[in-house]
């Protein structure tokens, strides 16, 4: 029999990810197989203001929105093997050139990870060079930058910091010490509740003034049950605080095609909102399973807090 006390636990479940929000964005992993599943990020009445795509280009499937209607953000991903090359200032300059509104850009993804995990495997001298050439004038466009996106890992902070004091001795000039231009601190955690806050806070702890984005995140690998607590505790927490400036949930996918365990996915593998792929939308849940093909439960699924060791889990995204 379900008590009125389960109800309401279930109402407010459903509720937290429906309230309306300028902060949630799109992580974009697009499905060649499903092209039609790039449509579903841009439904009528969804929460999405913003998104990337890893990229220095906008995705084909959103060029009809405008800036105004769904925020395109550049990534410049990596660095090659000449880190003046100006390859994504140029890009990103084009865009601007032609009418686009850019207004941010994102730092490199997962500099302190290995290539074969996902990351873009750079030394922070490199990166602070290419950093100088690409993101400083686009800085004096007016364009605010997000630094690089390290890893949950330990190194992360060590790496962000060797990184920051490369760019420093990279425009100062005699005694005159600077600092390279950032306007905004990205950050990925793919582990449990109590280690993203503490991630965060360390962050906070280092650079009072920061505000930070986390543009890769879920509780990788785990039930169904916890998958769902952390993302309902994770998006109340990043509403509530004023620093965080964005967001973005790493789970545009299908449950099949998730290499972050298919309960984090937004899509079922029928292609079918998941209760959490729903509710990041802003609407309510919908009781499908993410292994489900087809159908759906009467009843969204009950939550538990789930547990886990704080450490980060880098991502192989191609």
């Amino acid at each position: 029999m379900i008590t009125l006390r389960f109800f309401a636990a279930l109402l407010a479940v459903a509720g937290i990810g429906s309230a309306a929000s300028s902060k949630r964005g799109l992580c974009f992993t697009p499905n060649e197989a499903h092209p039609d599943d790039n449509h579903v990020w841009v439904k009528s009445g969804s929460d999405l203001k913003w998104y990337y795509n890893y990229q220095g280009l906008p995705s084909p499937a959103y060029s009809p929105l405008s800036q105004d209607d769904f925020e395109y953000i550049p990534m410049m991903w990596g660095v090659g093997s000449n880190p003046n090359d100006t390859a994504f200032y140029d890009q990103v300059k084009k865009l601007v050139d032609d009418g686009t509104k850019v207004k941010h850009v994102l730092g490199f993804n997962e500099p302190d990870g290995p290539a074969d995990q996902g990351g873009s495997n750079i030394k922070p001298k490199d990166a602070a060079q290419a950093w100088v050439a690409n993101f400083e004038p686009l800085g004096k466009m007016g364009i605010k930058l997000g630094l690089p996106a390290c890893t949950g890992s330990p190194g992360g902070l060590p790496w962000l910091k060797q990184f920051l004091g490369n760019c420093s001795e990279l425009v100062s000039t005699g005694g005159d010490k600077k600092n390279c231009t950032w306007g905004f601190l990205p950050v990925h955690w793919y582990d449990n509740f109590a280690g993203l806050a503490s991630h965060i806070g360390e962050r906070k702890a280092t650079w009072p003034d920061a505000e930070i984005w986390v543009t890769e995140y879920a509780y990788a690998h785990q039930g169904l049950a916890p998958s769902q607590e952390f993302y309902n505790q994770s998006i109340d927490y990043f509403e509530k605080l004023d620093y965080i400036g964005r967001y973005a949930y790493f789970g545009a996918f299908r449950a099949s095609k998730a290499n972050v365990g298919s309960n984090a996915a937004m899509l079922s593998n029928g292609g079918k909102l998941t209760d959490i792929g729903s509710w990041y939308l802003g609407f309510s849940a919908t009781g499908v399973t993410p292994q489900s093909g087809k159908g759906a439960m009467t009843v969204p699924s009950v939550v538990l807090v789930g547990a886990g060791v704080s450490v980060g889990l880098a991502v192989n995204l191609f």
